[in-house]
This record gives C-alpha cells, sequence and structure tokens, in this order.
C-alpha cells in the first residue's frame, strides 16, 4: 500500500543484475508503488533469465494494486554492452553466455508490452535526473560505485547513449597513462582500475604484502575477507591505512569528475552505488565526498569547480528500475 494517490499513467521497470532482478511499478509522477526482487540465475542462460525477469514484472504489478492492462510500456536496464537500438545485448561482462540475445523483444513479446531497453547506468542516471537527486538540473553526471564504475549522464532529457551504444562509458576513462593498473576490460590505467570496490580491496592487499601496518593484518591472518565494508570499517575506526585507501579513491574519483566537468560542464555530479561508505549519515561518508569535491577544486576550471555541486545520490538500490520505468515513460509521451 502507498500513502499517496498513484497518477496514471503507470510504468513497470525492471533492473536487470548479474545477481538479482530488481522490478517495480511506477507512476506518472516517478513515485513507486512496488518493489519486488528475484534472482536471476545468470549462468543459467538468456531464456531462463527471461524467465525471472517475466516473474518479477508480473509479481511486482500484483503487489502494485494496478491491473496489468493499465501498464502503459516496460522499462528494460541491463548491463553492457549491447545495442540499444536493435534490443541486442552483444557481449555483457557480468551475463556470461548472453551474448547477441534480443533481450528487449523476448522480454517484450512475453509481456506482451512495448518494451524500452536501455543501459543499467544510463537508466540510474535517468532516475536520479527525473526523480532523484538531479531532479532540478538541467544535466547531470551519475556514478555507480561498485564492483566496477559505470557512468551516466543526462543533459536536457536526453540520454548521452551515443552512436553506438557505448556512450558514457565513462569508468573507462584513462586517468593513468604509463604503468597503469589493469582494468577488467584489458585496458591499462582507467578510473575503474583505480577506484572501484575490486581496485580498492587489491590495493589494499597490495599494502598489506608491502608491510604496511593496520588493523587489517591480524583480520586478513584471521580469514576474514577484506571487502570495501571492513575496510570502510577500519576506517571509521581510526585505521590509517584503511583511512588512506578510501581517501586515495575519493581523490581518483575526483579526477575522473573533472575530466567530465570539463567535457560537458554539467549542472550536478552524483556518487551511488554499493561504495559511498553511509553517504551523508557517516562521518567516513561525509569526508569521502568532501576528499571528492577538494579534488576538483583543484584541478577543475574556476567557474565550474565553484557552480558544480557534488553530491551523493539519492534514490539508492532503486535507482534502475525507477529510471526504467521513466526511459519507458519518455517513449510513451513520445508517441
Amino acid at each position: 500500500m502507498t500513502d499517496f494517490t498513484s497518477q496514471a499513467p503507470f510504468f513497470l521497470g525492471l533492473d536487470l543484475g548479474g545477481t538479482n532482478i530488481k522490478a517495480g511499478v511506477v507512476d506518472d509522477a516517478g513515485r513507486s508503488l512496488s518493489r519486488v526482487t528475484r534472482p536471476t540465475e545468470a549462468d543459467a542462460g538468456p531464456e531462463t533469465g527471461v524467465d525471472n525477469l517475466v516473474a518479477a514484472g508480473r509479481a511486482a504489478v500484483a503487489e502494485s494494486g494496478i491491473e496489468f492492462d493499465a501498464i502503459e510500456r516496460v522499462g528494460l536496464a541491463s548491463p553492457g554492452t549491447m545495442d540499444i537500438p536493435a534490443g541486442m545485448l552483444l557481449d555483457p561482462p557480468n551475463l556470461r553466455g548472453w551474448n547477441d540475445f534480443p533481450l528487449r523483444d523476448r522480454v517484450a513479446d512475453r509481456l506482451d508490452k512495448p518494451t524500452t531497453l536501455q543501459n543499467d547506468a544510463n537508466s540510474a542516471a535517468f532516475g536520479e535526473y527525473w526523480v532523484g537527486a538531479g531532479r532540478n538540473a538541467h544535466s547531470l553526471v551519475f556514478w555507480t560505485l561498485g564492483t566496477g564504475i559505470g557512468c551516466g549522464i543526462v543533459i536536457g532529457g536526453m540520454i548521452v547513449q551515443g552512436e553506438h551504444s557505448h556512450g558514457s562509458e565513462c569508468g573507462h576513462i584513462i586517468i593513468e597513462m604509463d604503468n597503469g593498473r589493469l582494468c577488467d576490460s584489458g585496458q591499462y590505467g582507467t578510473l575503474e582500475a583505480y577506484a572501484s570496490a575490486k581496485s580498492l580491496v587489491c590495493r589494499c592487499h597490495e599494502a598489506l604484502d608491502a608491510g604496511r601496518d593496520s588493523a587489517l593484518n591480524p583480520k586478513r591472518s584471521e580469514g576474514v575477507e577484506i571487502t570495501p565494508l571492513v575496510i570502510g570499517q577500519a576506517a571509521e575506526a581510526g585505521d590509517d591505512l584503511a583511512d588512506e585507501l578510501v581517501m586515495d579513491t575519493a581523490r581518483y574519483l575526483g579526477v575522473g569528475s573533472t575530466t567530465l566537468m570539463h567535457t560537458i560542464d554539467p549542472d550536478v555530479v552524483l556518487f551511488g552505488g554499493a561504495m559511498t561508505f553511509g553517504r551523508e549519515e557517516t562521518e567516513l561518508g561525509r569526508r569521502f565526498l568532501e576528499r571528492i569535491r577538494q579534488e576538483v577544486r583543484t584541478r577543475a576550471f574556476p567557474v565550474p569547480a565553484e557552480k558544480t555541486r557534488l553530491e551523493f545520490a539519492s534514490l539508492g538500490n532503486d535507482a534502475g528500475y525507477i529510471g526504467a520505468a521513466g526511459c519507458a515513460r519518455r517513449d510513451f509521451l513520445a508517441k
């Protein structure tokens, strides 16, 4: 049940992840009427994945209290790589074996609804632009900080998806030309290779292997898995190495953000995803964001350094399906 009067038309948002699917019905004002999570079972192949997408979508509609016939369109967010106009997945690293798969049309046929496909980071960016922390902005950059680094760019309501459906892949901008760290993409020196959750953990192990003193040493010796959460907890407890690693991550993000500020000059740069260290709710999260801002002030031209807002995103894990529904709404209104 919702505590507001929902506003038609209604849209179903689906956010396909390598591990889980999130689905929800969203009204014309961008408010969620339901939220459902189901396992993707990605290793079982794309047809099983479509079965789970359809089941999650139908469950979300049932939970919303809206009749299925009232859903005008479906929005589908998926990891890339993809051909967005064709509705095809090409070679998605998070969905091994889903190569050259017509995802959009499969979902549209099964749900018997027109369906809009969009890159997951782009969808999340559009959600923040529509009803999230960027809702009063004309343009934004949205970083999703997790195992890798996703990015979405929205300008005047238009998602920057590029001519070949590879636009806004800014986690792969180069921030180190010489002897750069290796990224999972096969490139060296990318932002993702320095500022992702995977990189944070790798840099932590390298520092411990090099003999750095840290409260993380006994944890590792005891078999505790070193994760960004564990590193963040150590930083909050005053561990110098853990704090240094988190602040270095922020510095790299400041460098990447400055590059995009000098490219599109956005109103706002937002940071979301799993690795935000508690956001504004913790002292570490606040210092993390302030370290990003400090790096931008040091490197950016004076006017964007002063006027561009750098903030945490506000929709959390719901950004993907809300943004996907928003993309579907945009296509519905454009008919």
